[in-house]
C-alpha cells in the first residue's frame, strides 16, 4: 500500500465519521448523543479491523508471508529444475534413506 493510499483511507474515515455524526443529528439525536454514538461506531470499526489484522498475523495469511512462501517455492523449484538427472536420482535416494531412518522406531 502506498503512502497516498493511507492518507486517502484516513481522510475517507474522517469524512465518513462526520457524515455519520450529521446523520445521527438528522435522525433526532442531540449533539452529545450523536457524538457518543459516532465514537461507538468508530471504535467498533477499529476493534473489528484490529481483530482481522491479528487473525491474519496469527494464521500467517498476510501478504508478506504469502509473497515470501511464493518466493521460496520458486527458488526451490528453480534449483530442482537445474539438477541433472544423476543429481536428482542421488537426491531422491537420500530422501528415501532419511524417510526410512525417520520411520524406524527408536530402541
Amino acid at each position: 500500500m502506498r503512502r497516498i493510499d493511507v492518507f486517502g483511507i484516513g481522510l475517507g474515515v474522517c469524512a465518513a465519521t462526520g457524515l455519520i455524526y450529521f446523520a445521527f443529528q438528522v435522525a433526532g439525536l442531540d449533539a452529545t448523543n450523536a457524538g457518543i454514538w459516532t465514537q461507538v461506531l468508530l471504535f467498533g470499526g477499529l476493534v473489528g479491523w484490529l481483530a482481522t489484522y491479528v487473525s491474519r498475523a496469527v494464521t500467517g495469511s498476510m501478504t508478506y508471508h504469502q509473497q515470501r512462501r511464493d518466493y521460496e517455492n520458486a527458488v526451490l523449484q528453480k534449483r530442482l529444475d537445474e539438477l541433472s538427472p544423476e543429481e536428482l536420482a542421488t537426491l531422491q535416494a537420500e530422501i528415501e534413506q532419511e524417510k526410512k531412518a525417520a520411520s524406524k522406531p527408536i530402541q
